[in-house]
């Protein structure tokens, strides 16, 4: 590692910028834009790195690649196409999906987003202010904003507006000691979307890894760095949730947008070409190749330096595919040995639909994972048919899974992919039709229930029952060992009518509505957090000495442990003893001085 941030991309200088791109293409051009108009320069090769001065560092740019085009032999380079450097910090426009994306020799310069030239960041991160056992609250920017009515809006949809105090405060009372950003970097809608008339509304298609989106961070890196600061001084960090699996230009069908028309190497291939496709989307970054590790790490320190105190990689058993998963692959130990890496919060999402891509537990030993054991086991004993000792297994921080003293475990019972925690106990199957996939889309066979009746009720006995589950689910997240996850508006009751999918729904579907919200749900949660955070315990890691009993206070028997009825844990605090129960019958209360109940 250098001093230099970056070996590649635009870098300004006194009076001059020097560009510098990876292509395997026989010839690359530096493309510098004034309005409309395009000057091209000829750019100096050597082994896979091109590079080109310019005077000035005011610049628009983008990059052309001549060469070879036959996509069965894994060739694209197609000079028409204006091609984003995967290195770019900042863009002029949106990403926007076109049949000229695809098609050779079709001009993209006027619909291809442009990269501004922008200064690196170089200033050394503070250490992170989040540690494991703290509530992470996952938002997207534009859904928890939208429909915000403290906030202007000109603000809404954008990452300033979680800087906004009616923000502060929601998430202050709540206790959270990091927001979980729903991905932020520029992205694009998959193919299907357009003609439906709807969009992405998460962000996880992603075109180059550092960019962020010019609407969902209209002021750039600055504004990152600024919304970061704010947060800081409340207490509360920033973890960022990117997207190191696949790039938005999707299968052999899909534009050439940049990789593929610079390096299309960087993508996992199969011995007879063909791309693999482990992520789902179309394309797999393929991480075994030491230029896409140090683009990843590049891209991370760019982050830190930004102030994020760490990062949650979607289906990141990518990160370690060569092609098969490996748990010593060379990027673990890269972010290992970084002085800036090493001090971030790392958190996987342990799977991926490759080849052997289940690695729940198998990350390294200071990593975060989400947890779909807890997820699933906790839903199905408040359900009904779950037994006491899988759901004691969950609340003891997953000891079967981390072997580690601390649990390495992230907590929740819902997320973005998945039911709302509202329409989990509302709703036995999912309803995404709205998505325009016959309702094919998103998990088929979720641990869910509706006590009787699917979809919105007035009737007031299931209204309870529905209550009841859901704060039983809350209780269980906030009194388990391990990190608590908690997706923004599930604290108040939001509901997406069944939608268990709602990537596609950038709409009233996924916006939080803030103005009907469950205060009194509200108030729960906020009572959870605040009795975890004032009691003095390692909730990370507490196994030591606790006792576990039967709903009647004796010891647990074979029968017990089997049974659906539940049981209570004694975990010594100081001379005296927490006393958590967890009661199919009645809920969950914890009593240390406080009685807190479900």
């Amino acid at each position: 590692m250098t001093n230099q941030p970056y070996s590649l991309g635009a870098t300004p200088a006194p009076g001059s910028t020097s560009f510098t791109v990876r292509s395997t293409a026989d010839r690359v051009e530096l493309c510098l834009f004034d309005g409309a108009d395009e000057r091209r320069i000829a750019m100096t090769r050597d082994g896979d790195v091109w590079s080109a001065t310019a005077p000035g560092t005011n610049y628009l740019y983008g990059y052309r690649a001549h060469g070879e085009y036959d996509p069965a032999r894994n060739l694209w380079f197609d000079p028409a196409k204006l091609l984003v450097d995967p290195y770019a910090l900042e863009l002029d426009r949106p990403f926007i999906q076109s049949p000229r994306l695809a098609a050779y020799g079709e001009d993209t310069a006027d619909i291809i987003p442009r990269a501004h030239v922008v200064a690196p960041l170089t200033a050394t991160p503070a250490p992170p202010l989040f540690r494991p056992g703290g509530l992470i609250y996952e938002l997207n920017v534009r859904g928890f904003t939208m429909r915000h009515p403290a906030i202007p809006p000109e603000q809404r949809g954008t990452l300033a507006a979680l800087a906004h105090p009616a923000v502060l405060d929601h998430l202050s009372k709540l206790g959270v000691a990091a927001v979980e950003v729903m991905p932020i970097t520029a992205a694009i809608d998959e193919r299907h979307l357009p003609p439906l008339g709807l969009r992405n509304a998460w962000g996880y298609n992603p075109v180059v890894p550092m960019a962020l989106c010019p609407e969902r961070v209209p002021g750039g890196i600055a504004e990152l760095v600024a919304t970061v600061a704010t947060l800081r001084q409340a207490g509360i960090g920033v973890i960022l949730d990117l997207v190191f699996n696949h790039m938005g230009e999707s299968d052999v069908h899909g534009g050439t947008l940049s990789f593929r028309g610079l390096d299309p190497d960087a993508y996992a291939r199969t011995t007879n070409g063909t791309l693999i496709n482990d992520a789902g989307t179309g394309n797999t970054l393929d991480a075994s190749r030491p230029g896409v590790r140090a683009m990843i790490l590049d891209s991370l320190r760019h982050f830190a330096r930004a102030g994020v105190d760490g990062f949650r990689f979607d289906l990141a058993p990518v990160l370690a595919r060569g092609p098969g998963f490996d748990a010593r692959a060379p990027i673990f130990a890269e972010i290992a040995a970084d002085p800036i890496l090493s001090t971030r919060i790392m958190i996987a999402e342990p799977w991926d639909i490759g080849p052997g891509g289940y690695q729940l537990g198998h990350f390294p030993e200071h990593w975060l994972e989400w947890n779909d054991k807890y997820r699933d086991q906790v839903r199905r004993f408040w359900r009904g048919d779950g037994r006491s000792g899988d759901l004691a297994t969950r609340i003891a921080g997953s000891a079967d899974v981390f072997a580690s003293a601390a649990s390495r475990s992230v907590n929740l019972v819902a997320a973005h992919d998945g039911f709302t925690l509202a329409d989990l106990v509302a709703y036995a199957g999912r309803h995404n039709h709205a998505n325009g996939e016959d309702n094919r889309d998103g998990h088929g066979d979720e641990v869910s229930w509706n006590h009787g009746q699917e979809g919105p009720t007035d009737d007031p006995a299931i209204r309870a029952a529905r209550t009841r589950s859901a704060r039983a689910m809350l209780a269980t997240v906030f009194l388990s060992r391990g990190t608590p996850m908690l997706t923004a508006g599930d604290e108040f009751g939001r509901s997406q009518n069944g939608n268990n999918n709602g990537y596609a729904q950038d709409n009233e579907t996924t916006w939080l509505d803030w103005e009907t919200r469950d205060e009194a749900l509200e108030g729960f949660v906020a009572g959870l957090s605040a009795f975890r955070r004032a009691t003095p315990i390692e909730w990370t890691d507490w196994l030591a000495g606790a006792e576990w009993r039967n709903l009647s206070g004796a010891p647990m028997t074979p029968e017990d442990w089997d049974g659906s009825n539940g049981f209570a844990l004694y975990i010594p605090v100081g001379n005296e003893n927490l006393i958590l129960r967890f009661d199919r019958a009645r809920g969950v209360s914890g009593i240390r001085g406080t009685m807190l109940e479900s």
